[in-house]
């Protein structure tokens, strides 16, 4: 593990540092979900229990429990059970909870209808996100009743119920040293994937075929899934922003469109490029281009300590408007075009989103009604695009069913900012000259 478990107990104490006195945080695994009958789909731990224990077993509960005299941290967990061992894999059981990964006491999660109403009991606070899974709901709200029927004896029930999730986020919004790391592999697979779609592409490949070199490259890194389904859109199926059918032949003369990105331990990259089938860009999709990469560098201008969050957003709408107006795409004035959102039709979703454990990380936007200032430590997508509908009667038809996005991820520095997926070409000549290399090497 790239995280150690030093690391996971710093991050615990950090969230047990902004809890009230008197309080206990409750955490839930994630569900295991079937896929079909009797299979499950693959599992994967939720990102915030994971972030706070490391665990990646489902059926477990962390209790994290300041001041508590016999440890602050308690995770219940399946016991160990050799014979389920040989059908689906070895478990920690409590004593591994303990030993590997510092918890201070564990317990078999079948007992924790009977442990944990105490440890609720007398406390004044529960954090807990509510609302995340119902049927966990459920059970957190039958342990309270369960103390609620014993107020005659003297019990004490908790008496408010805080959102976890508002003092978790935050943490996990700062990205530690460690996590650097890890996310500037992720972006290093990632990129080395999407050169290898580029060099393996040609008309008459399946968008699945280009999905497949990604995923095969994700995996031989170690890397064995994606972080997003990964998203393969050849000529008109590069304007759906979120395609994920990958089943149509790649043609000539066409640009494909792919947003893929790894996950790494638990971390998330994710890139997008435009390219074209053939290797060589049209006029028409090569002036687009330019304009989204144009779009790119503005906003990746503004990348900052003290900017806030929507100021990349503002620098990208500029210059794509620009853009379309002088290609007679849209027209009107500059300023009221962009005041009335007229680029939407053209670029309809905002420049980026928070990176981590989630591709659409936690964290909030807005702080008190205001764009967030960005500070040492984020990560965010810097992703502009132009997509222009198949169906679109009121442009020229050598404009219409192009699409276009360029995304990278990107490290909020003391100094400025990092771009983390640097290493994919994302200019015109770069990117023919890669694909042309390519060509000449495999005979084409």
């Amino acid at each position: 593990m790239r995280i150690t478990k030093a690391e996971f107990a710093r991050r615990r104490k950090a969230l047990m540092d902004v809890m009230e006195p008197d309080s206990i945080a409750i955490v839930p695994s994630a569900p295991e979900r079937t896929r079909s009958r009797d299979t499950e789909y693959p599992y994967r731990q939720d990102s915030d229990f994971y972030y706070l224990t490391g665990f990646a077993e489902p059926e477990a509960v962390l209790a994290l429990i300041p001041g508590r005299e016999h440890g602050e941290c308690v995770i219940f967990c399946r016991d160990r059970d050799p014979e389920r061992e040989i059908w689906d894999g070895y478990r920690a059981g409590p004593e591994g909870a303990c030993a590997d990964y510092g918890a201070d006491d564990a317990f078999p999660v079948d007992d924790i209808d009977d442990i944990l109403p105490g440890l609720l009991e007398g406390r004044e606070r529960v954090y807990y996100a509510m609302g995340k899974d119902p049927a966990f709901d459920r059970q957190v709200m039958d342990w309270v009743n369960t103390i609620r029927a014993k107020v005659r004896s003297g019990a004490t029930p908790p008496g408010e119920f805080l959102d976890l999730s508002h003092f978790l986020h935050d943490n996990r919004l700062f990205k530690s040293a460690a996590e650097i790391r890890v996310m500037k592999e992720a972006g290093e697979i990632s990129a080395r994937a999407h050169v290898r779609a580029m060099e393996f592409c040609r008309p008459g490949v399946m968008e699945y075929q280009l999905e497949a070199e990604i995923l095969h490259e994700f995996a031989m890194a170690g890397a064995r899934s994606p972080a997003y389904s990964s998203i393969v859109g050849g000529g008109k199926n590069g304007c759906i922003l979120h395609y994920i059918d990958n089943s149509a032949p790649l043609k000539a003369g066409e640009l494909v469109l792919i947003d893929a990105g790894c996950e790494l331990e638990y971390y998330a990259a994710d890139i997008t490029r435009t390219f074209p089938v053939s290797g060589t860009f049209s006029e028409e999709q090569r002036t687009l281009y330019d304009i989204v990469l144009k779009a790119q560098d503005a906003a990746m201008e503004t990348l900052k300590p003290g900017a806030h969050w929507n100021e990349p957003h503002e620098a990208s709408v500029r210059v794509i408007t620009e853009g379309l107006l002088e290609l007679g795409l849209l027209a009107g004035e500059l300023e009221a075009l962009i005041e009335e959102g007229a680029y939407r039709r053209f670029y309809m979703h905002r420049i980026g989103h928070w990176l981590g454990m989630d591709v659409h990380d936690v964290g909030d936007y807005k702080v008190g009604g205001a764009w967030r200032v960005l500070e040492p430590g984020m990560v965010m997508t810097v992703e502009p695009g132009i997509y222009v509908a198949p169906d679109d009667d009121t442009v020229a038809k050598k404009w219409r069913g192009i699409g276009i996005r360029i995304e990278d991820d990107v490290l909020i520095t003391k100094a400025g900012c990092e771009v983390l997926t640097a290493a994919v070409p994302k200019t015109v000549s770069e990117i023919e000259a890669l694909m042309a290399r390519a060509a000449k090497a495999r005979g084409g």
